[in-house]
């Protein structure tokens, strides 16, 4: 697992002194994160994503928009329905956050594809 950490940005570097130091704290988190998908209340999986995405672009959290795109996706989620959850964004928090939006999954779908984002 070291190794992994060689490589890591300094957000990914934070996370892990907080881990190391704050273990319980974060374990708490996280629990919460899990009990709230999945007690929380009648939505499926796939609409919290979805709703993560949209939440995650107006607030303009590229990290956490990249990572709730890809949970979206993994839930099974299809790229038209991410996108769908970002265009939703702009008649409430703007067309600048949706656009930031749109960029960010295509880069993503880029990454994960392989292909042009042109």
């Amino acid at each position: 697992m070291d190794d992994y950490f060689d490589n890591l940005d300094s957000t990914e570097i934070n996370l892990k002194y907080f881990t190391e130091h704050h273990g319980n704290i974060y374990d708490a988190y996280e629990k919460y994160g899990q009990l709230v998908h999945k007690d929380g209340g009648p939505l499926d999986e796939r609409s919290c994503w979805l709703i993560k995405v949209a939440l995650s672009t107006e607030c303009q959290y590229p990290r956490a928009l990249r990572t709730h795109i890809l949970k979206a996706l993994h839930s099974g989620c299809s790229k038209e329905k991410i996108k769908h959850a970002i265009l939703l964004v702009a008649p409430s928090a703007g067309f600048p956050r949706t656009m930031q939006g749109i960029l960010i999954l295509r880069n993503l779908l880029q990454e994960i594809e392989g292909n042009s984002i042109h």
